[in-house]
């Protein structure tokens, strides 16, 4: 969550910037924000007042009773403010507890260096890349007429209607080496991202509870786009709490550091994770519904930094890197897109998309967002290291797809298929599929 000092020191210059996001602002309720700051400047005041007086008058009780006289109407007093004191903490603590409600909802400050937009359009193009001309190259059209991935991917295992048979609409099936492919690119995308970029491996749960949630940001704004694993009755027992399937495994990731005063020299922490994620598409009907782009349940190999404040843009270039090198060791074309301050993701501060080239949509698609979310995350995880001072300082988080296996798979079919529907599966891949070298109709 934000820093509430930013909205209590200069509330007109953070609307400001939230507005950039989305115009009009609708994450704060600014009127009952305001409200409850006066409330709570009010109780303090009145609070350090009433503590000053009944030490004062508990000095006198002292003295009272010192000298043999009577001090039960200095007592009496004393137990008045008692009783208001209590009360005021009362008070304080559900103004607290109001304000950190409203805070939850919402989002982080976009970055200076972020473009300022309405949509989509105004993300800027940083780079792209293509395996025959390196930097600035254009994707080269394929000699013959590409399909697309459902149409190359039905006759070598790609079952679209038997995913619907058994749970229904976006959700899929895979069989045969077409499967072994898909679990190819996961195992290629973690040994690249251990061996070579130093992440650490973790194997997580795929259902988590909702303080999780609540640390990354899916809750309490998103609850409609999780999958609840399961929803209690009797609240605050444990064996009843409310449990979500994961939406990516950022989500556990993160939550490593939850709570955690890490040393200094802990940091970076670089975790990766291998996982389906599950999510509801809620608002996104009609959308991508035909094949594999946007699933119920897909898999993902996840990348989490946890780094000291002032690294974090440094490690956000090289998560970047991290996920680029993947699509180029598979010859995949792609550009880096930064994100303009209305597309950005609820926790983000800077955002850059990788988009995969697609040879039948003639169009780049999204294949990996990598955000730097500062201390929004850490704020609301209690997620803390004690810097050179002693002084317990938030870390900054970020995250970032090293890809998605599925979007992965997609590319491949489409820039590697030929025109007989075999597809050439890449080099890098193929100690993974046993020395195999192309996907053939049976």
């Amino acid at each position: 969550m934000l820093d509430i000092n930013l909205l209590r020191k200069d509330l007109p210059s953070a609307i400001a910037r939230l507005e950039t996001r989305k115009n009009p602002q609708a994450f704060l309720d600014v009127t009952v924000f305001q409200s409850l700051e006066a409330e709570r400047k009010t109780l303090q005041m009145r609070t350090e007042e009433l503590q000053n007086q009944r030490n004062s008058l508990s000095k006198q009780i002292g003295h009272l009773k010192s000298k043999g006289e009577d001090a039960s109407a200095v007592m009496a007093q004393v137990i008045n403010f008692k009783a208001e004191l209590e009360s005021s903490a009362a008070r304080l603590d559900q103004i607290q507890s109001e304000l950190s409600a409203l805070l939850l909802a919402v989002p982080n400050l976009p970055h200076e260096s972020v473009p300022i937009g309405s949509d989509e359009q105004a993300n800027v193009e940083v780079r792209k890349w293509t395996q025959a001309q390196g930097l600035g190259g254009v994707p080269a059209d394929l000699a013959f007429e590409p399909k697309d991935h459902v149409d190359v991917g039905q006759p070598l295992g790609l079952d679209f209607e038997m995913g619907t048979k058994l749970t229904g609409s976006r959700f899929t099936v895979m069989k045969g080496s077409l499967a072994r492919l898909h679990r190819a690119l996961s195992q290629f995308m973690l040994d690249v991202q251990t061996t070579e970029h130093g992440y650490t491996e973790c194997y997580t749960p795929y259902i988590v509870n909702a303080d999780s949630l609540r640390g990354t940001g899916q809750l309490p704004k998103f609850e409609e786009d999780l999958f609840a694993a399961k929803k209690g009755g009797q609240e605050g027992a444990a064996e009843n709490a409310a449990l979500y399937l994961i939406p990516t495994s950022e989500v556990p990731l993160t939550n490593f550091v939850r709570d955690e005063i890490l040393a200094e020299s802990a940091l970076p922490m670089m975790l990766t994770a291998h996982t389906p994620c599950f999510r509801s598409e809620a608002g996104s009907y009609g959308r991508d519904t035909r094949g594999m782009i946007r699933q119920h349940q897909f898999d993902k190999v996840e990348m989490v930094q946890i780094v000291h404040p002032d690294t974090s843009y440094e490690a956000l270039e090289n998560m970047t890197g991290h996920a680029e090198a993947i699509l180029q060791k598979l010859g995949l074309p792609y550009r880096v897109m930064l994100l303009c301050t209305a597309d950005m993701g609820f926790g983000a501060t800077k955002t850059y998309d990788l988009e995969v080239w697609l040879p039948a949509q003639k169009a780049y698609r999204e294949i990996s967002s990598i955000s730097n979310c500062e201390a929004f995350q850490a704020r609301r995880l209690q997620a803390r290291f004690k810097n050179a001072q002693g002084k317990n300082e938030f870390v900054h988080t970020l995250n970032g797809s090293g890809l998605a296996v599925g979007r992965t798979l997609v590319a491949l079919l489409e820039n590697y298929q030929r025109e007989d529907g075999s597809v050439e599966i890449p080099a890098v891949l193929h100690p993974y599929m046993g020395g195999m070298t192309e996907l053939r109709q049976s």
